[in-house]
């Protein structure tokens, strides 16, 4: 899932764990538990493409790493508490929140002015962070954790080892069992960005930082968050089953044979489904709304490799490639090369006509024959954000 999904659901956890003993401490080192998973993309500043590709969600979403993560971060955190260090990392930590925000809102309205309400809400979290350091670590003494090493070490491991547990439920899915299976989980049941698992969690996240730590409703509202989020998961499930139903009966009807399907929500929400099938000469791939008026998939054929590309009987890069996409995958020619088109994200049509995949990996063709991954990319193509988005709203509504 997203980094803001994942820091909602760690907060949550570590308020469920320690929050009743350290009160907020407990929901930001939640958070903190939450994105040390995803920290692995910082490993992309020494890998090439295709290594960084195989390695995201990789050891460090495994459950290996969320025990020896939890020994090793949960023994850092008990050790820097028992310093007076702890203070200036605090102040650092309250610093760095409207430094976030800065840096969230200009991603989102990159390119565009931010707008009077906008500013306001910008200028009032940095206030209350400003505020927050002020009454906290200067106006006030600095109050030590009342928690044990054993106490970090359980909020880091059940903060750490949700983290993959949620996204094995997404369509890119993790390697759980590293370092022992590269094999990827992946159920293909909820977007990697879907704002109706988000918000509410996000929300009740919110609302519980501001009760005192011992009020019970702090719990609660941290439970309540779970409960939705989950109940949401749940009703992804049953549309995934519904989607699956309506795919294979219009194979049947269609009279096509196959070996194996997929069903995979497309971004943002789950009422948009990319269905795909696969066949003895390639893949049949079409999109079905569940505010379709007719239960039938409208779908197209693509070959594995084109007749007109000639590819070696064995090359590593296309070989890793085939394992992330999960044998899910098309050849297409490309003024550099080829281009690898992973199916299961779905596809679109621009304006020009052309189709789109959301995911595809340039290869450039070597003179010894083989092949390299020049550029990996994911999304809309560069200025295409706000056709891609009309797109896939337009058939959201259903056809």
């Amino acid at each position: 899932m997203d980094s803001l999904t994942q820091i909602t659901l760690g907060a949550a956890v570590g308020e469920i764990v320690l929050g009743k003993k350290i009160g907020n401490r407990a929901v930001l080192w939640g958070a903190v538990g939450g994105t040390i998973p995803d920290l692995d993309v910082l490993t992309g500043i020494f890998l090439n493409p295709l290594q960084e590709l195989a390695a995201h969600r990789g050891f460090s979403h495994s459950i290996v790493f969320a025990i020896f993560g939890a020994f090793v971060f949960g023994w850092m955190i008990h050790r820097m508490y028992q310093t007076t260090y702890h203070k200036y990392l605090a102040v650092v930590g309250w610093l760095m929140i409207p430094v976030g925000v800065i840096f969230f809102i200009s991603r989102i309205f990159e390119g565009a002015s931010f707008g009077a309400v906008s500013s306001i809400l910008l200028v009032s979290i940095v206030l209350f962070a400003l505020y927050g350091l002020y009454t906290r670590y200067f106006k006030n003494g600095v109050e030590t954790p009342d928690a044990n090493l054993q106490d970090w070490q359980w909020l880091m491991f059940w903060t750490i080892f949700t983290h993959p547990l949620l996204d094995c439920f997404t369509t890119y899915g993790t390697q759980l069992f590293q370092p022992f299976s590269d094999y990827r989980v992946a159920l293909n049941v909820i977007s990697v960005a879907d704002p109706l698992y988000t918000v509410p969690f996000l929300l009740c996240v919110i609302i519980l930082s501001f009760f005192h730590r011992s009020r019970e409703i702090r719990r609660k509202l941290a439970w309540a968050g779970i409960i939705i989020s989950s109940s949401y998961l749940l009703l992804c499930v049953f549309n995934k089953q519904r989607v699956n139903k309506v795919w294979k009966n219009t194979l049947h009807e269609e009279g096509i044979t196959y070996s194996r399907f997929m069903t995979s929500p497309s971004i943002l929400n789950n009422i948009l489904w990319t269905c795909i099938a696969e066949t003895e000469d390639g893949y049949v791939h079409g999109q079905y709304s569940l505010f379709d008026k007719e239960a039938k998939v409208m779908f197209e054929f693509s070959a594995r490799n084109p007749s007109d590309i000639d590819l070696p009987e064995y090359d590593y890069t296309i070989d890793r490639l085939k394992w992330f996409s999960n044998h899910y995958y098309s050849i297409s020619q490309h003024e550099l090369g080829v281009q690898f088109n992973d199916l299961r994200f779905g596809s679109s049509y621009l304006e020009n006509g052309k189709r789109h995949y959301i995911f595809n990996f340039i290869l450039k063709h070597l003179p010894d024959g083989s092949f390299q991954m020049l550029d990996a990319n994911g999304g809309p193509p560069p200025g295409g954000e706000q056709e891609m988005m009309k797109t896939l709203w337009k058939r959201i509504k259903g056809v």
